[in-house]
């Protein structure tokens, strides 16, 4: 928007001082060419009379005289002709029997109005040519012609027009500067709203000037930061709902469990059954408790990080994946599913992530790999470096899951196989996404081949490090 401004506002300075400097240009060189017409004319007009006193007194000695001190202190030739046409004086090189002086000559004798000069221009360089006849009425008594150089004049339009044209650009300078504040004082607010608005979006706090720009825009900045205090407020309430809310119910939860174990040995054989199912449950709501406070707190650390304060220490992303691979093995041979040792890690490849939340992270994948990809399945663990970002990666050759599944798979308490799944509580892959999130990374499910899922974590390099 502000180039788009930015060319409109020039291109209309530029035409303002074009409209002004073009018609300068015109009426400089009109004035210049009126004083060369002015000045030659008056002199013309002096050899006029000097003609008529030197044919009445049958004597050109006096007009010779004037006209070679004329022509020797300004470098004009004068030609001088009878009535007949015969010379009278010939001074500066310049003789009647050029053409152009004999046509004007000739045109002067029949008492013919001679033609004006065009206007001047920097670059005329041919000289002008000034005829006048001799004597009164009808009666022509010779012809006086006048060649006058015009390389002062043109020189002086040159200067006057170097004057406009600097004064143009000095002009133009000044309107492309205001054009540029004004841009920059109406698009900067907008600028600002847009950074707040994607703010907002990620769920941070933003607040933008107040008073900036024209007065609709700081009454809409105004309302926009009182609309952003809102909408982090409400978000930062919900997170504090959900994290106050399962840690309050823990204590009641761990009563409950102790009562329901306690209650393990007065269970005669026909309530095992109920009794089984009762402790499966409470087991699943404290599952469920625990995820929500995980997600609780992770969705507190993005705040957090979001708003600029600093994270914890990287992590070595080779190691802490060797060690959680080795701790799930155990897990993966329960369950009949092969895991596949991740590669080798001579190079530490420090990522920005604490070492707790990365574990965190490999243990939601590594958990669904094992429980989800079936008996007799392999999973395969790695990881992979690019210049400022390394990749980790969990991939299975089970059933997998459908395109849709897997755009809704980091969504809360969404679970494979719906609402009716046997097992887990649908927020691991939300805790993990979210801790990644907030790390500048991303999570993401694709189909692996020939058949399954592989899930690649993407996380930033430490600064400084290179793999």
């Amino acid at each position: 928007m502000r180039t788009r401004l930015l060319v409109v506002l020039v291109a209309l300075a530029l035409t303002v001082v074009a409209a002004f400097a073009i018609p300068l240009f015109g009426s400089t060189a009109a004035q210049r060419t009126q004083q060369l017409v002015i000045a030659r004319n008056a002199d013309v007009d002096r050899f006029v009379v000097l003609a008529q006193q030197a044919v009445d007194a049958a004597d050109p000695t006096a007009l010779a005289v004037d006209a070679a001190r004329y022509s020797s202190l300004y470098g004009e030739a004068v030609v001088v002709v009878d009535a007949r046409g015969v010379p009278l004086v010939e001074t500066g090189g310049m003789t009647a029997a050029e053409p152009v002086v004999r046509s004007l000559v000739e045109a002067a004798l029949r008492n013919q109005p001679a033609k004006g000069p065009e206007q001047l221009s920097p670059w005329s360089a041919d000289p002008v040519h000034f005829a006048r006849p001799v004597g009164t009425g009808t009666r022509v008594a010779g012809v006086v012609v006048l060649r006058a150089s015009v390389t002062t004049a043109a020189a002086d339009v040159a200067a006057r027009w170097a004057a406009i044209v600097a004064g143009a650009v000095l002009v133009a300078a000044v309107f492309v500067l205001l054009a540029v504040l004004l841009a920059r004082w109406m698009v900067r607010p907008l600028h600002e709203l847009e950074t707040g608005v994607q703010a907002v979006t990620e769920g941070h706090r933003a607040q933008v000037p107040e008073r900036a720009g024209p007065r609709e825009l700081r009454s809409l900045a105004t309302s926009f930061n009182r609309m952003s205090d809102a909408v982090v407020e409400s978000s930062e309430q919900q997170r504090r709902l959900v994290a106050d809310a399962s840690h309050q119910l823990r204590n009641p939860m761990a009563a409950l469990r102790l009562r329901v174990d306690s209650l393990a040995a007065q269970v005669d054989g026909d309530g095992q059954r109920a009794y089984r199912a009762t402790v499966a449950e409470v087991e699943r709501l404290e599952s469920l408790l625990d995820g929500l406070l995980a997600l609780a707190l992770a969705e507190s650390a993005a705040t957090r990080l979001a708003a600029g304060e600093s994270g914890d220490e990287p992590c070595d992303l080779p190691a802490v994946l060797a060690e959680r691979v080795d701790a799930w093995r155990p897990s993966a041979e329960d369950a009949g599913v092969g895991l596949a040792a991740s590669e080798g890690h001579d190079e530490p490849v420090p990522v920005r992530c604490e070492e707790s939340e990365l574990a965190q992270v490999l243990d939601v994948l590594l958990d669904n790999a094992v429980h989800y990809a079936g008996r007799g399945a392999t999973i395969t663990t790695g990881y992979e470096t690019g210049e400022t970002t390394a990749t980790l990666f969990v991939s299975d050759n089970g059933p997998g899951l459908s395109e849709e599944d897997r755009e809704r798979a980091t969504e809360r308490f969404w679970r494979a196989g719906g609402d009716g799944a046997p097992r887990g509580t649908g927020l691991g892959l939300a805790i993990a996404s979210q801790h990644v999130l907030a790390r500048g990374g991303k999570l993401e499910l694709r189909e692996a081949e020939p058949h399954g899922l592989e899930v690649r974590v993407e996380l930033p390099l430490a600064a400084g490090e290179k793999p």
